[in-house]
């Protein structure tokens, strides 16, 4: 698949780990913003969440960890979205708030990807993959 395949969607979800990511969440607030960057000059309609709520939380004293405030304004956020992307970088595959985040669109049956963040090549979640988040999703 190609980028601009991506593009037939009107807003992308872009998931990257946040709080165990190595460096710490400024790292991974820097490295969410190149990529959206990136996937922004390449003609993609993409919401990050880290990149466009972090500094919020920063400037704004709140808390950048609390799931009280944030699980709520990203659920309406993945609502508006067609589609996700999921960056590969490093802890994504631990990442408990990427767990969620795919198992809502698969969930909602909506498309879902792996990008390799460093050439930008991905490919949609395979029919294993979306049954074994649609079973968690449903545990949950």
């Amino acid at each position: 698949m190609k980028l601009v395949d991506l593009q037939r969607f009107d807003l992308i979800y872009i998931g990257t780990p946040y709080s165990r990511y190595p460096g710490g969440i400024e790292s991974a607030f820097v490295d969410a913003c190149k990529l959206t960057s990136r996937l922004l000059r390449e003609g993609l309609a993409v919401y990050s969440p880290i990149a466009h709520t972090h500094p919020i939380a920063i400037h704004g004293d709140i808390d950048p960890l609390d799931y009280a405030i944030w699980l709520p304004f990203d659920a309406a956020m993945m609502d508006k979205s067609d589609a996700m992307v999921v960056a590969m970088m490093t802890g994504w595959e631990s990442s408990h708030g990427i767990r969620h985040e795919i198992n809502a669109f698969v969930a909602a049956g909506k498309s879902v990807y792996f990008m390799n963040p460093d050439d930008l090549s991905f490919e949609p979640c395979s029919s294993e993959e979306r049954a074994i988040f649609l079973a968690a999703a449903r545990a949950a």
